[in-house]
């Protein structure tokens, strides 16, 4: 480009003829008339398109593999090099591998999609999830990460889930409505299964009945992209993305779920001050117009949860995600209602909640309350030992040095009475009946009857006294009322022992 402007300068400025520039720069005189006539180089400029006669023939050969190419599995598509053997060896193709090469490269960006910017109006969302390597309580997990992205203000929220599952996919929903403090007018999904049970073509779906139950209590409507197609819903799907690089980048380390997501909710708080290319305002004043065009919360909160109607097994357990969760023995073989959340699993059976358990995430676990089964084991007081509910239960050490005292006491009867005294744990705290036992080994009271007492005076507040009106079965001590001349007799000199020899006979 240097020589180029000297060249142009030594004519036209300083008035060198044509001929001695081009022997001064040791150049063509038609090279130096070019220089003149264009300020820049204009480069190769090709006057007719490019001929390739001896590929002619097999172009439409090569389109119809390159389509047949879009049916099939990405990694086993037909490379240019693959489509130049297959033209040599079916079709006798005698030209040479750099033509076939262009041809592939250049039908292949020419086929590529293309994208028109959108606008949004405020107001409304899109939703998706993601999936990251988080540390929960000091194990390595996979968490499956909800995303909301309001398009107009690019305000976002994040909330992590320990799987994809229907209860998540409805609690999301409840903290992102939460936390804008509105619910977005309109809705953007992919075609989850959590939601749509039934494409039926074009864009009608068949939703499922949890989706529709949310919509039904925060009325909000809904929008599904075209199967395949994430670029229908862009910018939710960058958020993904984005999210996963700024908040779990480093692997967060939390002590619980909710720790975890109460530091996104502060993450996506902090975002709101950003300032975006292309945009002079932050994301929490242009949310600000996405919050006036949002719908009002509704006053109830919704039931996050998958509910399930299932039957009690004869080990009274009630089986939910491959898991099974223990109820109280009396509902065996009964019909229940399961509610699955995102942390908890609640068993009912009609308007009453017989059961709570903390939600298990493994495949194939069984979930034990062991209060459930004493009612049983009281009547089974054999089974005691080897009960599997009331393996590993971690109890006082009060409760293991009672059993063998009762033991040493009542013999084979002494399995019932401890477990009529686990059973006081049904209505009392752990803390209160593991008094009431300390209590009554202090006292020498090894029994089901003093530990009970000992309890209810605790309790109530009023000294352990014994009243034998609550014990009818036991006999009653007859006590002879003492007269004072009884202690006259007390107060009298023994009379004086006879002579030996007047005992003798």
């Amino acid at each position: 480009m240097e020589l180029y402007a000297r060249v142009r300068r030594a004519v036209l400025v300083e008035g060198k003829s044509r001929r001695a520039v081009a022997r001064e720069f040791g150049l063509a005189r038609q090279t130096v008339g070019k220089m003149l006539a264009y300020s820049l180089p204009p480069g190769y400029r090709r006057q007719q398109p490019v001929r390739r006669p001896k590929l002619g023939p097999w172009q439409g050969v090569i389109d119809a593999i390159l389509e047949e190419d879009q049916r099939r599995p990405r990694k086993q598509r037909h490379t240019a090099k693959r489509i130049f053997e297959r033209l040599r060896a079916e079709h006798d193709f005698t030209g040479g591998y750099t033509i076939v090469k262009d041809y592939v490269r250049q039908s292949k960006l020419s086929g590529q999609e293309m994208f028109v910017p959108l606008t949004h109006a405020p107001g409304e969302a899109q939703a998706d999830f993601g999936e990251a390597l988080v540390a929960i309580a000091g194990v390595e997990c996979k968490a499956h990460f909800m995303v909301f992205d309001l398009p107009h203000s690019d305000d976002c929220f994040v909330c992590a889930f320990p799987a994809e599952t229907t209860e998540a996919f409805l609690e999301g929903h409840v903290r992102a409505f939460a936390y804008f403090g509105a619910v977005p007018g309109c809705i953007l999904y992919d075609n989850t299964k959590l939601a749509v049970a039934r494409i039926l073509g074009d864009d009608d779906r068949q939703k499922t009945r949890a989706f529709l139950e949310l919509q039904s209590h925060y009325l909000f409507t809904e929008k599904f992209g075209r199967p395949g197609k994430g670029n229908d819903k862009g910018k939710v799907e960058n958020l993904v993305g984005t999210a996963r690089r700024n908040f779990l980048v480093p692997i967060p380390h939390a002590a619980s779920w909710e720790a975890l997501n109460a530091r996104l909710v502060a993450d996506c708080r902090a975002r709101r001050g950003q300032r975006l290319r292309g945009h002079r305002e932050t994301i929490g004043e242009r949310f600000q117009r996405d919050l006036a065009a949002m719908l009002p919360l509704p006053s109830g909160r919704f039931e996050a949860c998958e509910k399930t109607t299932l039957r009690v097994s004869s080990l009274s357990l009630a089986r939910y995600r491959t898991n099974d969760y223990s109820v109280p023995t009396q509902y065996g073989h009964r019909q229940v209602l399961l509610k699955g959340y995102v942390d908890r699993v609640v068993i009912c059976s009609g308007s009453e909640v017989i059961a709570t358990h903390e939600r298990s995430y493994e495949r194939e676990a069984t979930v034990y309350d062991p209060l459930h089964y004493l009612a049983l084991l009281e009547r089974k007081s054999r089974a005691l030992d080897q009960a599997a509910p009331l393996a590993g239960w971690q109890l006082p050490p009060c409760f293991s040095q009672l059993r063998p005292l009762l033991q040493a006491r009542l013999g084979k009867h002494a399995g019932r009475e401890y477990i009529q005294v686990l059973r006081l744990l049904e209505t009392f705290t752990l803390v209160e009946v593991a008094a009431a036992v300390e209590d009554a080994l202090r006292l020498g009271a090894i029994s089901f009857d003093a530990v009970r007492h000992l309890l209810l005076c605790r309790i109530e507040h009023r000294p352990p006294r014994l009243d034998l009106d609550q014990w009818p079965h036991l006999p009653l001590a007859a006590v002879k009322t003492t007269q004072a001349a009884d202690y006259m007799t007390l107060l009298s000199p023994p009379t004086a022992a006879p002579p030996a020899a007047e005992m003798m006979p």
